[in-house]
């Protein structure tokens, strides 16, 4: 039985981090620690479990086995570098941390310590991203050219975020670091790391951070990849495009459509998807207690905070920045 701590219930899909550990007949959760005291203790009264004011004694109890990192994202490292010292394995939300030498401190911590680690990549176990990976690594679409991937919402513009998702200091950014991580962990995942970036972030409800924003990526062999995501777009489904010089693959929410002189015939067809493949919840659990692989390591969990910075500094700055 995995005894897991909750680390903040300032992220909105904390709840439903909670849920899924509770939900599971192999794990069990047993304290919830908070920056925000009486958010910490209406989330240990919602699951009948104890509050620890005190991050440290928390991750001194003998209760507790690994933690869940729904903390600010700018306490990331600070949360788990302590949790890993002290022992404990680490699921976390996206993204790691804010920048790359604090990406460094988790890494050394969870390596130095030999703790378990998992970050929530969601859209790595879909089918539709599943069957686009494994057309890529066959090589079915030839030479890849473009890709565009969007992942929006209306969270601002119907105003169902919480307040604190426009805290710069806190967030990191605007919709870019939070929602568009999901396309800027796809897209290294799909082609590997880009050469170049730039970006074009807007600010439609005029929060202090964008809520409205892209960002176009530049390969050393000529691809172009990019990634589109925002708070202010209604009835917006996921949308993924692939297209090569053999072929193209184009998903509009669950539809995908896939055409390709090597593997349909030149015909557009709705290919077989695979089965989607076990959460990240699970996988960390099962790696934990069982050494199951999880395949949302460390190594991805900081090529995606790489994105992040190339995507702001180019904002900042203007124009492209390599990477």
């Amino acid at each position: 039985m995995l005894k897991v701590a909750i680390l903040s219930g300032w992220h909105v899909h904390a709840v439903g981090y909670a849920k899924e550990f509770e939900q599971r007949n192999d794990a069990k959760l047993s304290v919830v620690w908070d920056e925000d005291p009486a958010r910490g203790k209406d989330l240990a009264s919602q699951f009948n479990i104890d509050f620890e004011a005190d991050l440290d004694t928390l991750l001194a109890r003998t209760d507790v086995d690994a933690v869940c990192v729904n903390a600010p994202t700018n306490m990331h490292c600070e949360v788990m570098v302590k949790a890993a010292n002290a022992g404990k394995h680490i699921f976390t939300e996206k993204i790691l941390a804010l920048t790359s030498e604090e990406c460094k401190k988790v890494r050394n911590a969870v390596e130095t310590n030999g703790v378990k680690f998992c970050i929530s990549f969601p859209h790595r176990t879909f089918p539709h991203n599943l069957f686009a990976k494994k057309a890529l690594e066959e090589n079915s679409l030839g030479d890849v050219t473009y890709l565009r991937i969007r992942n929006a919402h209306n969270g601002a513009s119907a105003g169902w975020l919480p307040p604190h998702f426009y805290d710069e200091v806190q967030c990191g950014g605007g919709a870019m670091i939070d929602l568009g991580a999901h396309p800027m962990y796809l897209i290294p995942w799909f082609l590997g790391k880009p050469a170049e970036m730039s970006s074009a972030f807007t600010y439609v409800t005029d929060h202090a951070v964008e809520d409205n924003a892209v960002s176009v990526m530049k390969y050393k062999n000529g691809m172009i990849a990019v990634s589109e995501t925002g708070f202010v777009s209604s009835n917006s489904p996921f949308m993924l495009e692939i297209y090569g010089t053999e072929g193209s693959i184009i998903v509009t929410g669950n539809d995908v459509r896939f055409i390709s002189s090597k593997a349909t015939n030149g015909e557009w067809i709705n290919p077989e998807l695979p089965l989607p493949l076990t959460d990240a919840i699970a996988q960390f659990v099962e790696g934990v207690l069982q050494g199951h692989e999880i395949i949302f390591g460390m190594d991805d969990a900081c090529v995606l905070t790489e994105m992040m910075e190339a995507a702001y500094k180019s904002h900042k700055q203007g124009g492209f920045v390599k990477l």
